[in-house]
């Protein structure tokens, strides 16, 4: 038996549903779109319920939605008849997945929920079901086929209601302006997070960490500077404090190749002048960009007055997994 043949199958039956899903997009999205964001806009939210395969579908659509700055929650059909209705609010939006249109558990919820002032919006195999007609509008997530071989397991038509939900989170989020600033602020634990909300000063260098010398002292003993605070390089600076240039590892044996005695030369001689920079009201997305435009592994930390207060290291990015 071949199986990867046989995956292969599975794999391209749900690709060509999905097509055919896509290919019938209309203007019924677009009315679920303006109802969810409508919803939104008046301080209400969004609740989401279903029974079993499309109640799993409906929970991660829930979670797409909260993690996106779309107020949801989850309905459980069961618990909805025994109190849980209260979870629903005048001005809420509906959405109810069920592949047949008729799960009865679904169905028994939807008498009370009509009583509410809210917006029904149905997503379906079948445009015909019960749940369809009641609905304010319906998506048809039909399939021709199940992946499955014996065509019965849900397997194409929950790819395309998880698709379809996707695409309704997805557009939602564009039509309601969310930034990726405001995905960080709701997921401050990933990575994504921390570079959007950390800034520079919550990452640079300083104290003992941070060498600062004077363009006159030799190389040996900024070598050795450099050494007991674990850097790869120091800020070099002029007798008013102001930055006059940064010495690295590289500097030091660009130097030893043009000269064996460079340990007595003035460090000024041997340093970068006009180094790439960056203040400290930065964020550490503007530090990883510097990083990857010019190709360098240190970075000079200015206040506004435009002296260095700081160093920000390559190594630190990752420690701190903000790479």
């Amino acid at each position: 038996m071949d199986y990867q043949e046989k995956a292969r199958r599975v794999i391209q039956i749900e690709i060509d549903e999905l097509a055919r899903l896509r290919d019938r997009l209309d203007g019924d999205f677009v009315t679920a779109v303006d109802l969810l964001r409508a919803a939104l806009d008046q301080r209400g939210k969004i609740v989401v319920l279903g029974v079993g395969k499309s109640g799993a579908i409906g929970r991660k659509l829930a979670a797409t939605l909260s993690s996106t700055g779309a107020p949801a929650a989850n309905l459980n059909c069961q618990d909805a008849l025994h109190g849980d209705l209260g979870l629903v609010d005048a001005g809420d939006a509906v959405v109810a997945l069920s592949y047949s249109g008729e799960t009865r558990e679904l169905l028994d919820v939807l008498p009370h929920l009509k009583r509410r002032p809210i917006a029904l919006i149905a997503i379906t195999g079948r445009l015909g079901s019960s749940l369809a007609k009641a609905a304010d509008v319906a998506l048809d997530v039909n399939v021709e086929r199940e992946a499955c071989p014996l065509n019965l397991a849900p397997t194409s038509s929950t790819t395309n209601m998880l698709a379809l939900c996707d695409a309704l989170a997805m557009v939602l989020l564009e039509a309601r302006g969310f930034r990726k600033e405001d995905f960080a602020e709701l997921h401050p634990g990933g990575s994504l997070g921390r570079v959007l909300l950390t800034r520079v000063t919550d990452i640079m260098r300083t104290g003992e960490a941070f060498v600062v010398v004077n363009a006159d002292e030799p190389v040996g003993g900024v070598l050795e500077k450099m050494t007991r605070a674990r850097a790869g390089a120091v800020v070099v600076v002029d007798p008013e404090g102001r930055l006059g240039g940064i010495f690295t590892q590289g500097d030091f044996v660009r130097a030893f190749q043009r000269r064996a005695d460079v340990a007595t030369l003035p460090v000024g001689d041997c340093m970068t002048r006009n180094p790439i920079c960056i203040t400290s009201d930065k964020l550490a997305s503007e530090v990883l960009r510097l990083f990857d435009d010019h190709r360098i592994d240190d970075l000079v930390v200015l206040d506004a007055e435009r002296r260095p207060v700081g160093m920000v290291d390559t190594q630190d990015l990752s420690r701190l997994q903000i790479l």
